[in-house]
Order: structure tokens, then C-alpha cells, then sequence
């Protein structure tokens, strides 16, 4: 037999070489591999991927597409949201390249200041039973490099797992030389604009951090009463949505009954504040109280914040302790009293209480209360409790000096260039969003108190008794720039730097263009940021804000955002629940014994607690009882965007990318089905297999599937454009799955195994390669080692020599299509038949067809026959009557008219009991899944199934009446 990878038979010579006599070439040198019987996704992504092998020539006069990966943090290894955020990106970028695009794609970590201290804390705790003051900084600043190294090494060994072509050599981390230099030039900048300021001001703080937090990193609890919930630090719940209702009393031993959530911050109060509209207490503003704890008077204020409906409509101000109150207490002008210390411990100021812990101080204050004759009553009440997201302790409001950065002009700009379409969003839901937050915006607290991170560039500066605050890149040119403006010599200056470090999202904020030396600046802006919509705020709006604050220019032109990953019950991954999937339990494939593992680790490390490990196992076990099958990287790529990612949530479901896998396995099937019929019908043939061909010499279902072939390139076209990654793969399955395995390869079996020797055997190679050649092409974004693996053992012919570019799509016969979609109509009423009544071949299937068009019936004789699988085929006359047989079955498609015979024990077998307890089951199951479904769902198959199902039971009522 002749084959592409052997010698030719004629002139003798090597496939390398060209043959004049064949007019064909072979690209490669080395000869191909057999394809192995089943796609083996193991077998052929053990090795690196040839990132180049699918490319086209670069056009230099194009703008380069430039992104940089979101950088994973370094507190842990990789989930499916990662995954999901590669896949994306990588797409676009392999897209992009197959143009002839310049694409850089930068990968990068991010140190994640608070989030990995707190993990490398739990962990040496667990191990050692020391805390990082047991350790001191530097030996804990070692500790956390050691960790560093160790998940770098994880993270991008796990990336690379996924196929993508990031540029590696351009690695970055957030604290690597050039990006803390970058951000030390950025904080001296902002600075030296007046736009970075420190002061005393109410902050978030954690008091199980030892740090503020920034308001985007506080969760709000809503409770609807009396709830206990768990507070780090204390050994029993502590129970909030309480009322406490107390009296202040006045000098005369009048009383003024108070309505608080707080009971231990009333030894912090200054005033009680009515709305003077109130007529209750109109009267009482200027009068005095006497502070039950302390013994002095504080003022009634008038104050129109008041809710008259609150409470007693009397409520108590504790500036030093909630942001309200220490608004109104600037108005009023009375002094904050700060009660509560960094530890969530009552301080010197609290009198007898100091030194009790925050919660455990209210009974006692609330008791004392009561032996005054002050205490009221205790109410259920609805109320929202703040909560750490780094470390899930009650966030504490403290007066503390703190950096800031001012960001009400920069947010009104970021608004300004959303409205005026100068930066996009996508979806476009979320304009609304951020005008929101961005119109309502306060300053940003840029300052932790930390010891991982970017060590604040500020120094406080020293001389005789005046005191500056400078910023500054060493201490030596802050001691230069403070004796300048202290007018004094620069040995004279006392200099110390702030001890506090940066927000991390100060840093990430400078990602997009820190990112590029001077030489890459045709890289910045960048073509696109895309990112997950829960950090539109976190990081997206700061890089805006930032990137063009400090470059003039906004850091890209686009935004697109994707959904949050969930379980396939749509709840949010959680360790805790033992729902978390790494990407490489998906690829590799996890047994339950496996996937266990994991949870312990996270045990141990002191990542879960006891109940959460618990929780989390009990929860696995459920979700993955025969653990997670073998899928592949290629699958999982292709399943996670097989949803519609701007979906504000995305369910994963496991088993789509089992299923994937073996959409891959029919593709790989498909291919060595071309081959072999590709090699006999070479070998019949001699050089007409390797002739161009032209279109319109093909048979009818070789026009049909190459029409098709370049609808799916157009809509994949469109597709990638809008960021429309369902509609993309969607329509590739459709076009491979159904149209070309499905449809075509059954039409012309019969012709390559009866005709070998025909020009219509050598159109159908021709058409088989084609459609394969570019179909891969178009999937290579999205499956690349597949794509890749199988084009390699494409016969390089006519058009195919080194053509690796992103295929384009050529004219189509719209008309043919349509010719074609309805004679499947037909035959799919003849399956559906068929099945009704297990009519199998070996029973000889006969079908009787008097059709709506005879001569487009005539014309697909050949075709309804195949793909309806029937031993006997009639066409009748448009005006003939029902056939005069015996045992026919009859039914209508589009005016088409079908009879099938059936046999009298097939007829027998059929079942009508029980036909409308089905179909009421599941028309009430489709009912719930259009409830959730959305486009590009997972939902959205199952809902066809179902109505196929509810069809055929609908037939068979109709054949029992």
C-alpha cells in the first residue's frame, strides 16, 4: 500500500523530497508515527507543548497583543478559577499569534502580604509551636522566601500543565528587585503630588492580623437576630443581633433610654445624639448626662444622621470606635476616647474594665448596668456584623496614624473614562457597578502593619523639635531632602522608616505597566485586562486609577471579566466544603483516596481546623465517591470554556470534561479514519489524490460539509472576537461531532469501500483533509496538544505545506445547507421511529418516504438511506397513498410523509403503560433546569435531551389512541 510516510513506489524517492511526478511535498523529515488506537491524553501532553508549531508569518506594522496573567498569590497551589483565567487569555493569545500578531502574555506571582503571613503563620504555629515574634522579622521574613520558593515551583509547574504559551522568560513577582523599585518610585511620586498622606483616622483593624484591612476587605455578615457566631481568640461563640437598651440620666435623675449593638463601647461615648425634627428630645439638645463609668458629663447633640425610628431614636456617639459617630463627632467638634486596644482589649481609659477582652467585657458592663438601675431591656434585632476576609475575626474601627491615598479625583476620572467609552467593560452590567463604588469611593488605606510586603519608602525626620514626614528611596537621600527642608546639616537629621509596609494591591495596582522595561514600552498600554469580576475593585479600578495617574495613559482599553467557579450544585469552591478541584486532579485523574490527601495537608499545615476538616471530608466523599476519571489538560480547557465565562458564576461540573475527553477520542478517530482511507485510495490512484480541487466537482455531501466547514470558521471568527468562548466551542463540537462524524463520514463509507478507484473516492480524501486540516487548525486554541498531535499526521498536500495560520472561511452554498438540514429532518423522523420501536438492522429495517420535494428526495436518496441506517429505501410519488404493506407505522415530518416497517413482535413489545407518569416527570425536570439555565450552560444540552425524550413518549401516545 502506498503511504505519505513511506518512499514514493514511482520514483523512489523520500517523502521529504518533492516528487515531480505526484506534485506533493512532505514538510517534516522525520517520518510519522502510527496513531495509537484511542486518544490517550497522557500519552501526548507528557511533553513540553511546540508553542510554535501553530503560527503564522508575523505582519510587524500590526500593535502587538499584549496581557499579563492575573498573578496567582503565593499562599497556596492553583484552583479551577486559575485554570479558568489561563484558559481564557491563552486562547486569545494563540488566536492572536495564528494572525501573525506579535503576543507577549507576562506570568507573574504576587506575594499577597496579609494572606500569606497569616498562612505562614499557622504553619510554623502547627509545626513548631512558634509565632513570628517568637522568630523575630528577619528569621520570619526567611521562612516566608522558603515558602515562596516552594509554591512558585508548584504554581508554575501546574500552569505549564495547561498548554499555555506564556512568555516565561518575563517572568515577575511582586517583590522581586524591579517591581519594588518600581513601587518605591510610584509611592514617592503620589507623595510628592500631595496624593499620599498620613493621619489619624478610623481604619478597619483586624485585631487577629495585628493590621488595618481596606473597606474591600471586610465581609458583612447579615443576621436577622440573636445568632452566635465564632470569633478568633475566644474559647466560646459570642452572641450578636442583640438590642441593649440602658439609661443615661441627667443631673436632676431624669432619664434618657438608649438603644446600642455595643453595650462595651459605652465606656467610650462623648455624647448622645437625637434629630432635632424629633420632638421627644428636641428640647433635651445642650443639656448634660452623667456617663455612668466615668465621672464626668457628656452633651445631648442634635444631629439629623439620627433615625428617630432607630432604637429610642437616642443614640450613643463613640467616635473612637464606629465611622459614624467619628463623622458626627468632627461635626460637633468632641474628642474622640479610644477604649479598645490592638488587641480587642479594653484599655487604660476603661477604669475598672481595662484589660477584659472586647466581647467578654459586655456581660460585665451590662451586669454593672443593671446594679445602677440603667440597665433596660435586651431586644432581638436584625444588624450587620463586619468581618475580616483574611482571617474571619470581627473588624474592629480604631483611630490609628495610617498612610493614605487620596482617590476621589482619580476615581471621578476612572467613571468619566467608562461613560465616554474611552475604557470598555465586559460585560457591560458592570458599568453600573462601578460608577457605584467608584462615585462613593474613600481614600484608600495603603498602609499595613504588617512584616511581609514592600516596606513603606517614608521616613520620620527629625530635627531639634520639628518634625517632617518624607518619602524617599534610601534613608541617605531622605536625610538630604528633610535637611533641606528643616534647614539644617544632613548629619544633623534623625531619620526612621515607617515600620509599616504597602497594601498589596498597591503593588498589583502597577502590574500592567511595571511589568516592561523602556525598551517594551510598545507593549503598554495593554490590549486587554481580563480577570475575574470579584476583584473588579480589589485590583481592576486600582490599576486603572494608578496606571493613569502615574503614566498619563489608561493601562488598557478593555476589561472583560468572568464568572466566580462553583461545584456543580452551584455552591463556591471552599476548602472547608471539600469541593476544591485542582487542575491537575482533572488532568491526571484523583482517586477519592487522593483527593483526600489534600484535605489532610491542609489540615496539618493548619490551614482547616478540626470541624472544617471534618466538614470537608464528609462533603468530598459525597462529591466524588469513585473520585475524578483521567481528562486530560485539553478537556479541561475546553470544558471550562464551554460555559459562558461572563456568567456572573460558573458550575463545574467534572463529568463535562469526561466527556470532553471523549469528544477528543472521536475527533482522534475521525483522523485515523481519514489516513487510512487517505493511504488506499493513494494507493489506487497515484497523483489525482494530491491534485487541488475545485468545489463544485465534489459530490453533494462533500459541498455540504465543506459549506459547513467554513460556517463554524466564521462563527468561530465572530465568536473569539466577543469574547463569546461558548458560542466558539460550541459551534466547533457541532461542526466536528455531529456534522463531520456524525453526518458526513456516514455518507461516504459506502463510496470509499465500493468505489476506491472513483474520482468520487479521491473527492471525498480530498474533502477529509481539508475539513481536518482546518478544523484543527480552529481548535488548536482551545484543545492545542490534540490539535497539534493529529495535524502532525496530515499528508502535507496543495494548500497544506506550511500553512499553520488561523483558517479563514471561504464562499458557502447557504442554499445547499439548507437542502441538507431538511433532509435531516427526515432522517431524524426515521431514528426517532426506529428507536421507538428497537427497530435494530438485523431486522431489515424498510422505510416507505412520500416527500414534500421529489426530486431534492431523489437527489438525497443515497444520503437518508445511510444516515437512517435502513436495509430498503422507497420514494414514492408526491400523490401516491399510503403503501399497501402490512405492519407500517406511519408518521409525518414537514409534509413529508414516512411509513416504516415494523415487525409484528416489535409491535408487540411496545409498552403504553406508564407513558404519562414519565412524561410528567420530565417535563417538570425541564421546567427546573429552564429555571437556571443560561447561555452556553451545561444546562442547555440536557434541556434537548429532555425535550427529545418528551417527544418521542408523545408519539407513542399518539400510536396507542
Amino acid at each position: 500500500m502506498f503511504s505519505l510516510s513511506r518512499k514514493c513506489t514511482l520514483c523512489n524517492k523520500s517523502v521529504q523530497f518533492r516528487c515531480e511526478k505526484f506534485q506533493f511535498s512532505i514538510a517534516n523529515e522525520t517520518p510519522k508515527s502510527v496513531l495509537a488506537a484511542a486518544y490517550k491524553p497522557h500519552e501526548i501532553e507528557k511533553n513540553p507543548l511546540d508553542t510554535n508549531y501553530f503560527h503564522s508569518k508575523p505582519q510587524p506594522q500590526q500593535k502587538p497583543f499584549s496581557l499579563i496573567l492575573p498573578p496567582p498569590n503565593i499562599t497556596g497551589t492553583l484552583h479551577l478559577g486559575h485554570a479558568l483565567t489561563a484558559s481564557i487569555q491563552d486562547v486569545l493569545v494563540k488566536w492572536h499569534k495564528m494572525q501573525g500578531i506579535q503576543t507577549v502574555w507576562v506570568p507573574g506571582l504576587d506575594h499577597a502580604g496579609i494572606a500569606t503571613q497569616v498562612v505562614v503563620e499557622k504553619k510554623l504555629f502547627k509545626e513548631k509551636g512558634l509565632t513570628r515574634h517568637d522568630l523575630g522579622r528577619q528569621k520570619f521574613e526567611e521562612e516566608i522566601w522558603k515558602w515562596k520558593q516552594e509554591k512558585s515551583t508548584t504554581i508554575i509547574h501546574q500552569l505549564k500543565r495547561l498548554n499555555i504559551d506564556l512568555d516565561w522568560d518575563k517572568e515577575v513577582f511582586t517583590m522581586d528587585s524591579k517591581r519594588s523599585k518600581a513601587v518605591t518610585k510610584a509611592f514617592i511620586k503620589l507623595f510628592n503630588k500631595g496624593l499620599i498622606y498620613r493621619a489619624d483616622h478610623l481604619v478597619n483593624w483586624s485585631c487577629a492580623l495585628q493590621s488595618a484591612i481596606s473597606d474591600i476587605e471586610v465581609d458583612h455578615l447579615e443576621i436577622a437576630g440573636a445568632t452566635d457566631v465564632t470569633v478568633p481568640g475566644y474559647s466560646r461563640p459570642i452572641k450578636f443581633g442583640i438590642l441593649t437598651k440602658f439609661a443615661y440620666r441627667f443631673e436632676d435623675s431624669s432619664e434618657l433610654i438608649v438603644a446600642t449593638t455595643r453595650p462595651e463601647t459605652i465606656l467610650g461615648d462623648v455624647a448622645v445624639a437625637v434629630n432635632p425634627k424629633d420632638s421627644r428630645y428636641s428640647g433635651l439638645i445642650g443639656k448634660k448626662l452623667l456617663h455612668p463609668f466615668r465621672n464626668e458629663l457628656i452633651p445631648v447633640i442634635g444631629d439629623e444622621f439620627v433615625d428617630p425610628d432607630f432604637g429610642t431614636g437616642a443614640v450613643k456617639i463613640t467616635p473612637a470606635h464606629d465611622p459614624i459617630d467619628f463623622n458626627a463627632a468632627k461635626r460637633h467638634n468632641l474628642k474622640p476616647l479610644s477604649i479598645i486596644d490592638e488587641m480587642g482589649l479594653l484599655n487604660d481609659n476603661c477604669g475598672q474594665f481595662k484589660h477584659l477582652k472586647r466581647f467578654e467585657a459586655r456581660d460585665v458592663i451590662i451586669n454593672e448596668l443593671a446594679k445602677k438601675g440603667l440597665f433596660k431591656e435586651n431586644q432581638n434585632h436584625k444588624m450587620t456584623i463586619p468581618i475580616c476576609s483574611r482571617s474571619k475575626d470581627i473588624v474592629e474601627s480604631l483611630i490609628k496614624p495610617q498612610w493614605f491615598l487620596s482617590c476621589n479625583q482619580m476615581a471621578q476620572e476612572a467613571v468619566a473614562d467608562v461613560r465616554e467609552g474611552r475604557l470598555k467593560i465586559q460585560p457591560e452590567n458592570f458599568n453600573k457597578i462601578w460608577y457605584q463604588w467608584l462615585e462613593n469611593v474613600r481614600d484608600w488605606c495603603v498602609s499595613r502593619q504588617l512584616w511581609w510586603g514592600h516596606r513603606i519608602p517614608a521616613y520620620s525626620c527629625k530635627y531639634q523639635q520639628n518634625h517632617i514626614w518624607v518619602a524617599a528611596e534610601t534613608e541617605q537621600f531622605a536625610k538630604i531632602e528633610a535637611s533641606n527642608l528643616l534647614n539644617c546639616a544632613v548629619n544633623d537629621v534623625e531619620c526612621i522608616q515607617d515600620e509599616d509596609v504597602l497594601d498589596t494591591w498597591f503593588s498589583s495596582a502597577l502590574q500592567p505597566f511595571s511589568v516592561f522595561n523602556h525598551k517594551e514600552s510598545k507593549y503598554y498600554p495593554l490590549s486587554l485586562m481580563e480577570t475575574g469580576h470579584d476583584i473588579l475593585f480589589f485590583w481592576v479600578a486600582r490599576m486603572v486609577m494608578l496606571g493613569k495617574k502615574l503614566t498619563g495613559q489608561l493601562p488598557f482599553d478593555e476589561v472583560l471579566l468572568h464568572g466566580i467557579i462553583c461545584d456543580v450544585r452551584g455552591r463556591k469552591m471552599s476548602k472547608s466544603l471539600g469541593n476544591v478541584i485542582a487542575p491537575e486532579e482533572v488532568i491526571d485523574g484523583s482517586s477519592l483516596e487522593q483527593l483526600k490527601v489534600g484535605i489532610e495537608a491542609n489540615f496539618k499545615n493548619g490551614v482547616l481546623s478540626l470541624n472544617e476538616f471534618e466538614t470537608a471530608s464528609e462533603g468530598q466523599q459525597k462529591m466524588f465517591p469513585n473520585g475524578i476519571p483521567e481528562c486530560g489538560a485539553d478537556a479541561l480547557r475546553f470544558t471550562l470554556l464551554s460555559h459562558n465565562v461572563k456568567s456572573h458564576v460558573i458550575n463545574f461540573d467534572v463529568r463535562e470534561c469526561h466527556t470532553n475527553k471523549l469528544f477528543g477520542n472521536k475527533i482522534w478517530q475521525a483522523t485515523k479514519f481519514a489516513l487510512l482511507w487517505f493511504d488506499k485510495v493513494a494507493e489506487a490512484q497515484s497523483k489525482e489524490v494530491f491534485e487541488e480541487f475545485d468545489v463544485e466537482e465534489c459530490a453533494l455531501m462533500d459541498q455540504w460539509i465543506l459549506s459547513r466547514l467554513n460556517f463554524m470558521i466564521e462563527t468561530l471568527d465572530g465568536a473569539l472576537k466577543s469574547y463569546d468562548f461558548y458560542i466558539a466551542t460550541g459551534a466547533l463540537k457541532e461542526f466536528l461531532y455531529y456534522e463531520f462524524c456524525d453526518i458526513y463520514l456516514e455518507t461516504i463509507k459506502s463510496n470509499l469501500k465500493h468505489q476506491t478507484s472513483s474520482p468520487i473516492s479521491k473527492r471525498h480524501c480530498q474533502t477529509l483533509l481539508t475539513c481536518l486540516d482546518k478544523s484543527l487548525r480552529a481548535l488548536a486554541p482551545f484543545m492545542p496538544a490534540l490539535s497539534k498531535h493529529l495535524h502532525k499526521h496530515l499528508p502535507r498536500f496543495w494548500g497544506l505545506g506550511g500553512e499553520m495560520s488561523f483558517p479563514k472561511a471561504t464562499t458557502r452554498n447557504e442554499i445547499l445547507e439548507k437542502e441538507v438540514d431538511e433532509v435531516m429532518e427526515i432522517v431524524v423522523g426515521i431514528r426517532r421511529l426506529k428507536k421507538i420501536f428497537n427497530l435494530t438492522y438485523k431486522f431489515k429495517p424498510e422505510v416507505f418516504l412520500i416527500p414534500s420535494n421529489l426530486d431534492k428526495a431523489k437527489k438525497f436518496s443515497q444520503v437518508i438511506q445511510d444516515l437512517s441506517h435502513l436495509y430498503t429505501f422507497h420514494i414514492l410519488d408526491q400523490n401516491a397513498s399510503k403503501p399497501q404493506k402490512a405492519g407500517l407505522i406511519e408518521d409525518s415530518i414537514a409534509e413529508n410523509k414516512i411509513y416504516l416497517f415494523v415487525p409484528e413482535e416489535l409491535r408487540q413489545n411496545l409498552e403504553l403503560t406508564k407513558i404519562a407518569g414519565k412524561k410528567e416527570k420530565l417535563l417538570k425536570e425541564l421546567e427546573k433546569i429552564k429555571a437556571i439555565a443560561e447561555p452556553g450552560d451545561r444546562h442547555v444540552k440536557k434541556m434537548a435531551q429532555i425535550s427529545e425524550k418528551i417527544t418521542r413518549l408523545n408519539y407513542i401516545e399518539t400510536l396507542s389512541q
